[in-house]
């Protein structure tokens, strides 16, 4: 992924994370997932008071795309944290994206404003994953 396309995504995924509800956390994070036809899915976390049932914006991007009858993604961008500690997929997400990305999937991250983005791939995130069903 070139340098515009990563900074293309991670203003989507920028943008993404002003519809966050975080009131308990209070760190908002968007996720922007690319779609292999061109299309972007967008998502944001969203907090619940039993805080098991928050659900992460790259999850909710990846459940948009699929629920709309998306299968095959390029690329995903997540926005949160500061240029110091930019947020990261957490485990679940990894897990989730791997169900229908590949281990060479880029992965864009970016804080929420300043700096640039670091593309890393999903296998780089997760390299012992189980599934990455052959693509």
């Amino acid at each position: 992924m070139n340098e515009k396309d990563a900074m293309t995504l991670a203003a989507e995924a920028r943008e993404a994370a002003a519809a966050s509800y975080s009131p308990y956390s209070g760190y908002p994070v968007g996720a922007a997932l690319l779609a292999r036809d061109g299309s972007v899915w967008r998502g944001c976390n969203v907090e619940n008071a039993s805080y098991g049932l928050t659900m992460c914006a790259e999850r909710t991007a990846l459940f948009k795309a699929v629920s709309e009858g998306r299968r095959d993604f390029a690329a995903i961008a997540i926005a949160g944290g500061t240029p110091d500690a930019p947020a990261v997929p957490c485990g679940a997400c990894r897990q989730a994206l791997a169900e229908f990305c590949t281990p060479e999937t880029p992965v864009v991250v970016v804080p929420l404003s300043g700096g640039g983005p670091v593309v890393r791939t999903l296998g780089d995130y997760l390299p012992h994953a189980f599934g990455f069903p052959s693509k």
